[in-house]
């Protein structure tokens, strides 16, 4: 038999040798083995990637129990975090509402609700949004 099974089905279309399969094969093998570490190592980052609560630009503001940002002195008002939350701490309070080192438990929430609002262009958007992205 030649390199192609050209002659059998006749000159319909190129039909790719028995050698040109195996070798796209061990190519794809190859990539499967490469991407897995990196997606791993992709994991591993997001967890570590940190959430100002809130933004540096917030200049001293509070987060109102609902998440939004109000005046210091606000009752109900939790203040600023003194720390960026980690991702895997953003992760637990926001699946579990286990509440990070540190962190007054009755103010958790608020931070959490202000997390959730967080949008494009916000200091700690895309750490939010990687940890929403699918496993």
């Amino acid at each position: 038999m030649s390199g192609t099974d050209e002659e059998a089905i006749g000159t319909s279309g190129f039909v790719p040798s028995r050698r040109t399969v195996l070798v796209l094969g061990a190519a794809a093998a190859s990539t499967v083995i490469t991407v897995r570490p990196a997606l791993a190592q992709t994991a591993g980052s997001v967890l570590n990637c940190e959430i100002p609560v809130p933004a540096p630009t917030a200049g001293g503001s509070y987060v109102a129990p609902d998440g939004s940002l109000v005046a210091p002195g606000t009752p109900g008002a939790a203040p600023p975090l003194a720390r960026p939350l980690r991702g895997e701490e953003v992760k637990n309070l926001l699946r579990s509402g286990a509440t990070p080192a540190g962190v007054d438990p009755s103010a958790a929430q608020a931070y959490a609700n202000y997390i959730r609002r967080l949008q494009a262009g916000m200091s700690g958007f895309t750490c939010y949004a990687s940890l929403q992205m699918p496993r």
